[in-house]
């Protein structure tokens, strides 16, 4: 495999199905990430899906919380959405290309989703998440004066963070090359994404 990055496959199962069951779900949804990439024009999802399955093959299985795309039994007119499709809306608005398994033995539920991840996302050795980064980079900005800032009693991570949300055009300099250096704005929201869930 020589200096490629590594790639693995993501997924996000509902929480209330037995392990076995999650694994079948997550399995059918990477079967449909295959047949969507090959019905795909764009090449750079292709040759990702490819390389991950010739080299790495790797799965990684993520509690999604919640499926429910049914409506809600206490409100008629309002749609409950789950976690599961919360997530699945999430990923799909930024472009993140997904693939998802709809069972039909579990009502129809929403039962996997599945994305592939770049090495910049899942190892934080070599591409830290923005709060690390900043801090080895740019430690000299979070030495606070109190006198002058109002942020005196805030941790270097909190500081971080709020490098991250200004909109001052030096901050967002900053958290632009943090962007580039974790491989684009993809890499960057799934950091972000990811941090919320737990293996399954």
């Amino acid at each position: 495999m020589g200096n490629k990055k590594e790639l693995r496959m993501y997924g996000l199962v509902p929480y209330n199905i037995s392990p076995i069951q999650q694994a079948i779900q997550f399995g059918h949804a990477v079967v449909e990430y295959g047949q969507m990439i090959k019905r795909t024009n764009k090449s750079t999802h292709i040759s990702r899906y490819e390389d991950w399955a010739d080299n790495w093959k790797t799965f990684i299985i993520l509690n999604g919380g919640t499926s429910n795309h049914s409506v809600n039994r206490y409100q008629p007119d309002e749609e409950f959405i789950g976690s599961m499709e919360e997530n699945l809306k999430a990923l799909k608005e930024v472009g993140i290309p997904v693939a998802t398994f709809y069972e039909p033995d579990l009502n129809d539920m929403l039962s996997g989703i599945v994305f592939v991840v770049r090495e910049e996302v899942f190892n934080k050795k070599d591409y830290p998440d923005f709060e690390e980064w900043v801090i080895e980079h740019y430690g000299d900005l979070l030495k606070v004066d109190p006198e002058n800032y109002k942020t005196f009693g805030k941790t270097t991570k909190q500081l971080a963070r709020m490098i991250k949300e200004s909109d001052d055009e030096h901050d967002q300099k900053i958290y632009k090359k943090w962007v580039d250096f974790v491989g684009g704005s993809d890499n960057a929201f799934l950091k972000e994404f990811l941090r919320n869930f737990r293996l399954a």
